[in-house]
């Protein structure tokens, strides 16, 4: 049972984005739209997920002065596989991910779960936490990147429902941060009602 708790902490109470502040940089650079939120969020949970399995089962095998890089390889495998996967099936939305889809291999979130929770816990429990956890990372990406459609672009995952343009601060740097923002304290209130 405790095992489900580490599963649904990932979406409010460790949100990677809305509460603990990690990956950044891809939420804030992919998140023009749903879609993108929803596709980076998938293959960071496709990473994370089976980097854990990975590192739960190799964890006794690994020497402690070279634990981090062995994770970082680990990892950077499994990024390589949804890298081709995604050039392969989603050309469209590769193209709009581009350079993010790489960077997957040093995203806190993953190497962090790797060494705080697989490299401790066995296979079933490193699992769950990292569908858990990444779950609640495309969860985070997929609002951000829908606030910010629907507000920039007047639309919802290519669906136009406003005519004309919305508010352009919104689709640029600027409206990642205002939206962000906004999010993590909507979040916090809904942490500490919950509490």
């Amino acid at each position: 049972m405790s095992q489900w708790k580490n599963f649904s902490k990932g979406f409010f109470k460790e949100n990677a984005v809305f509460v603990l502040f990690l990956g950044l940089c891809p939420t804030l650079g992919v998140t023009t739209s749903a879609i993108n939120g929803l596709g980076m969020g998938l293959a960071t949970t496709f990473v994370l997920t089976m980097s854990n399995l990975v590192v739960s089962l190799v964890k006794s095998q690994i020497p402690d002065k070279v634990r981090i890089p062995s994770f970082i390889v680990i990892i950077a495998s499994f990024v390589t596989m949804v890298e081709l996967l995604m050039q392969a099936y989603v050309p469209a939305l590769f193209e709009q991910l581009g350079l993010f889809i790489p960077l997957i291999v040093v995203n806190c979130v993953v190497l962090g779960r790797a060494e705080a929770f697989a490299s401790k816990n066995n296979v079933i429990s490193s699992i769950i936490d990292g569908l858990g956890m990444g779950l609640g990372f495309a969860f985070a990406l997929t609002i951000l990147g829908g606030v910010r459609e629907i507000l920039g672009s007047g639309s919802i995952f290519g669906f136009k429902f406003i005519q004309g343009d919305g508010m352009l601060v919104f689709v640029l740097a600027p409206g990642a941060f205002i939206a962000l923002g906004y999010l993590i304290v909507l979040v916090n209130k809904i942490n500490k009602k919950t509490a």
